[in-house]
């Protein structure tokens, strides 16, 4: 299976979780590759710090950052029982790549609404590589969440039933995974009675892909071909939506309902922006200016 931990929004984990997904698949005797696919190329030094410090090789670390990956990853994928792909933030040729390559993707996200606005738009590429790979298999991944704190849980509670829905396991903010990334080493290597080796070992993170062979054939490679996914992948960047004038100076308040304001965050979230913004929107369609003089 070919797993990419994808998210335009820099900072949420991928590296750290994308290492230590491969880490625990590999230390129940898979065959694993990582590909690094971030130009940064944090993957491989972490494989380079824990080769100059003697520590065995667990898995394969490569760096492939071209937005021909989703050629060149399945062919990986023959010699491997798992690939996995570290992606890069903002880079969106890479992205598309590793959207085609991947039979699943997990989307990485803090528990605060910065994150969902930016994963908005790693939704929208999802629909678009779904032109391509109809049987692609998109997952939120909770990660660096604060101990018992309200908006981790309500996150969790509003993308427990929507799509893509969030992974049941949640991984905290904790000192031990910057530790391990330093040493080249994995949490559980570090203690692995430790609260961080616990969250990575549970079983439902690492059966994370068991559900998504019964949501998808065994056929690997694209499904159908509507388009040409070559030209998607290098399709350039639209210049960026002009910007809502910046002089709003009247305030509207309106108390709802938790549920109905959890719709409204989870609806903004996947649109890619803010719930301000789509409030005007709405207010703007809804009440259009008919040129008359204002009240």
């Amino acid at each position: 299976m070919i797993v990419a931990l994808l998210n335009q929004k820099g900072g949420v984990g991928k590296t750290t979780l994308a290492l230590h997904l491969a880490g625990e698949w590999s230390r129940e005797g898979k065959r694993v590759t990582l590909i690094d696919a971030d130009p940064q190329g944090s993957a491989l030094d972490w494989s380079e710090q824990r080769a100059r410090d003697g520590f065995p090789r667990l898995f394969g670390v490569i760096g492939l950052a071209r937005d021909t990956l989703h050629r060149e990853a399945p062919e990986l994928a023959r010699d491997a029982d798992h690939v996995v792909i570290d992606g890069p933030p903002r880079v969106a040729g890479l992205l598309r790549s590793a959207l085609l390559a991947a039979e699943l993707v997990l989307i990485p996200a803090q528990p605060s609404p910065f994150d969902g606005w930016a994963s908005g738009e790693m939704l929208k590429l999802i629909e678009e590589a779904r032109i391509f790979r109809p049987l692609l298999v998109a997952r939120f991944v909770l990660n660096r969440c604060a101990a018992r704190t309200i908006i981790a849980r309500e996150t969790a509670e509003t993308l427990a039933e929507h799509e893509p829905p969030v992974l049941a396991a949640r991984i905290g903010q904790r000192v031990a995974f910057a530790d391990a990334a330093q040493s080249g080493r994995l949490v559980a290597e570090l203690d692995d009675a430790s609260p961080a080796a616990r969250e990575i070992t549970g079983s439902r993170w690492r059966s994370c892909g068991a559900g998504v062979m019964s949501e998808r054939s065994a056929k690997r490679g694209f499904a159908s071909r509507p388009g040409d996914a070559d030209s998607w992948v290098r399709t350039p960047e639209p210049p960026p939506a002009s910007r809502l004038p910046e002089d709003f100076s009247a305030r509207l308040t309106i108390d709802v309902t938790p549920a109905l304001r959890g719709r409204i965050k989870v609806t903004a979230f996947r649109r890619g922006m803010t719930v301000a913004d789509m409030l005007r929107a709405l207010l703007d369609r809804e009440f259009p200016d008919d040129g008359g003089a204002a009240p």
